[in-house]
């Protein structure tokens, strides 16, 4: 006998198991990390370009902690994989700013509502640096 579960039904399954092995992978991050020593730990930061501080807030923040970048840079009409091509090291630390934003609710509100063009400056930490982007034709989508 073959039990058959409904596509609805596979689809949150499927949604919780996804949210269980994301939540372990996270854990074992953070848990794999706590075992190195400070010196251990100031290295892997270095070799990353960023602080002690920033690596461990980071890993703490999760794996999709910066998704909302790439988001708003295309909301923006710039090319988030021609930035991250050209400028490898600004890129990266506009996603330590994203990951350690206090304003995601706010940021994916207008993201969702296609009004984040006209509202980023009052509250992303990267809002200069995307304005100094978007005057660089070379940057911009379908340049």
């Amino acid at each position: 006998m073959t039990l058959t579960i409904a596509d609805p039904v596979r689809h949150t399954v499927q949604q919780i198991l996804s949210w269980f092995a994301q939540g372990f992978e996270t854990a074992n991050e953070g848990n794999m990390l706590a075992a190195l020593s400070d010196a251990e730990v100031d290295a892997l930061a270095d070799d990353c370009g960023i602080s002690s501080h920033q690596l461990l807030a980071l890993v703490k923040a999760g794996p999709h902690a910066a998704d909302e970048m790439p988001a708003m840079m295309r909301a923006l009409n710039i090319d988030p994989a021609e930035v991250e091509y050209r400028m490898r090291r600004l890129f990266r630390d506009m996603q330590v700013t994203c990951a350690q934003c206090s304003s995601k609710d706010t940021c994916r509100a207008h993201l969702r509502h296609g009004k984040a063009e006209q509202t980023f400056v009052d509250y992303c930490g990267n809002a200069d640096t995307l304005n100094a982007l978007r005057a660089n034709p070379d940057l911009l989508v379908g340049a």
